[in-house]
This record gives structure tokens, C-alpha cells and sequence, in this order.
């Protein structure tokens, strides 16, 4: 082990502070540092990586992906998560960073780790590497799923270089209110509450283009609200032995509500709320609900990454348990 210089021992609270206390921040790193597979994500990354050679030797593959995820979970801009990890002692002692003998890796190294797994598609890929990893420790996909989409916003201002919004966004019209962004769509398994599956589109995509590549093909029930209403043939082209517990339209054509059917889709809906945790982790608490980047391919990195962590984040307190029985 590597000895602790002053500092490190300063950051974690050895010394005079006889009145500290470990702050929830301090306890959700705890959380993650154990829970989250490393070994298996930086397997994804590694041959990817910058290797050792003439040049600066690379910073250490875990390290920046340890960067990567708090830009993830406190929602931090290239340069704000070194300004954090700076300011912040319970960051550096995530990430492992001493500043009696090393720097923060600065903003630019920061910007090239993201910009390696934008080039190689790494976040689709560290995705399913985090539904592998949580499989084998017994969180099996089942035969329901819920289906569901949720806008990211992103800006409509022409106050830029190119003059123009981004051209990869879209708007659309929610209610009566006019939204610019993409959309992530999802797929949730309907017991264990955790994605499996999930697509990312501009706005202005209908919820129902991307449905069947939201389900698995083993389904026996999809959930969805009324977007996806009346969508029998999508749904059984490719999970053919699925039935159709979508939300049905309530209103008949005199503006009557049937409430055989209002009654059915509360029953529905006790299920399909679940597909909300996800995005009140997402958008709510890690606070993905605007684009960073423009483009659809980096917001979409940036997505997936995003779910796997969900994903691992509302599997907490089992695998922790599972940790503890070791």
C-alpha cells in the first residue's frame, strides 16, 4: 500500500477534526466504490486505451474512468470535475489522488478520455458489460417490460458560432408546451425495475418507432402508456407471445370517459411507474435532463453510461447485502 503523504491523510480526516462527521456524499461514493465493477468496465475500455511508449506515460485506465463517473453523478462540465476534484477532499480520496505528490489530471485529459469513448461506441458497450455483471449476480430479465420516453432538453439559442441550433435536435410539442432536444427511450424489466435496453432519438421521434428495439423477444406482457396505444403489431413482430397491457385512451368520441378502461390503466400504471425510477435518477438526481454536448452520439454516450450507473445505483442495497454475506 502506498504510504499517505500529509495530505492524503488531511483528506481523509486524520488530524485535529474532532468534530467531523461522514457526510452522504461521502457515504454514496462509499456505496459505489464497491459496488461498481471495475475490473470488468476497464476491460471494456482497455484495448482502446493509450499504452505506455516513448511519450507522457497515460494516467491509469480506472482513475479516469473514476473521473468520468463523478462527472456523471454530480453532473460536472470537463473542467468543473477538476475544479472539484481540487476543492473537494472526499473526490480526491475516490478517485485516489494525492496532491502531496501528484496533480488533478487536468481538463483537456478529461475531454480525450470522454472523446476515446465517444470515437468507440463505449458506452453502449460499458452498458451491457454493467447488464452482464448484474445477471451473474442474479438480477435476471423476466418476461415483462415497460416501455417508456423521457425529453432531454437541449438549447434553441442561435447566439453561437455556427449561428444555428444544433442541427441533430429536434422540437416537439408535449401538451401544449413547444420542447428542442433529443429523447431517450427506454425498456425496464417490469419485477426488478432495472433497464435492459434503450435508444436514443431527436425529439421529434413518435415513442413508438423505436418500440421494438426496447423489447428483448421474450416478453409475455409490454407496458407502456397511451404513446404506445393500439402498437399490437409492432410489439408482436418481435416479442410474438407478448400481450398489450399499454395504457388505452380513456376519452370516447362524445368526450365521455370510459371508466372500465380508466380503472384498467390505474392497475397498469401501479407497474409501470416503475420505469420512472430510472429517470428520477437519471434526469432528478445526477441531473441529465439538458444535453451537454451537441450532437446525438456524444448526448447518447453520455446516456448509456448514465443507465448502466442507474442501473447499478438502484441495485444498491442487494448487491451491497451480497457483499456482506462474502
Amino acid at each position: 500500500m502506498k504510504q499517505q503523504t500529509l495530505a492524503m491523510a488531511a483528506d481523509q480526516g486524520a488530524g485535529f477534526e474532532r468534530f467531523r462527521r461522514r457526510t452522504k456524499r461521502e457515504d454514496f461514493l462509499k456505496a459505489m466504490d464497491a459496488i461498481v465493477p471495475w475490473a470488468a468496465l476497464c476491460a471494456v475500455i482497455e484495448p482502446h486505451y493509450p499504452k505506455a511508449g516513448n511519450g507522457r506515460p497515460p494516467i491509469g485506465l480506472e482513475r479516469m474512468l473514476r473521473i468520468h463517473l463523478l462527472q456523471h453523478w454530480f453532473n460536472l462540465a470537463d473542467n468543473a470535475v477538476e475544479e472539484a476534484l481540487y476543492d473537494i477532499a472526499s473526490l480526491r480520496s475516490f478517485v485516489g489522488i494525492d496532491l502531496g505528490v501528484e496533480r488533478v489530471p487536468d481538463e483537456t485529459t478529461v475531454l480525450k478520455f470522454r472523446h476515446l469513448l465517444d470515437k468507440h461506441d463505449l458506452g453502449k458497450k460499458l452498458f451491457d458489460e454493467v447488464g452482464k455483471v448484474l445477471q451473474s449476480s442474479g438480477f435476471q430479465i423476466k418476461t415483462g417490460t415497460i416501455v417508456d420516453a423521457t425529453l432531454i432538453g437541449a438549447p434553441s439559442s442561435t447566439k453561437n458560432a455556427d449561428k444555428a441550433r444544433d442541427p441533430e435536435m429536434h422540437q416537439t410539442r408535449k401538451g401544449m408546451q413547444w420542447h428542442f432536444g433529443m429523447k431517450l427511450h427506454i425498456g425496464v424489466d417490469s419485477q426488478s425495475g432495472l433497464v435492459h435496453s434503450a435508444v436514443v432519438t431527436a425529439a421529434n421521434v413518435h415513442d413508438k418507432h423505436p418500440l421494438p428495439d426496447l423489447l428483448h423477444g421474450n416478453e409475455r406482457r409490454v407496458y407502456g402508456d397511451s404513446a404506445y396505444a393500439s402498437q399490437k403489431d409492432l410489439i408482436r413482430g418481435k416479442a410474438p407471445n407478448a400481450l398489450d397491457f399499454t395504457n388505452q385512451r380513456t376519452r370516447k368520441a362524445g368526450c365521455e370517459v370510459d371508466e372500465v378502461k380508466k380503472a384498467k390503466n390505474r392497475n397498469k400504471s401501479k407497474i409501470r411507474s416503475r420505469v420512472e425510477h430510472v429517470f428520477a435518477v437519471v434526469k432528478r438526481l445526477w441531473g441529465f435532463n439538458k444535453v451537454r454536448y451537441r450532437g446525438l452520439a456524444k448526448n447518447a454516450t453520455r446516456a448509456f453510461v448514465a443507465l448502466a450507473m442507474a442501473n447499478i445505483y438502484l441495485a444498491r442495497q442487494p448487491l451491497l447485502a451480497q457483499m456482506r454475506a462474502k
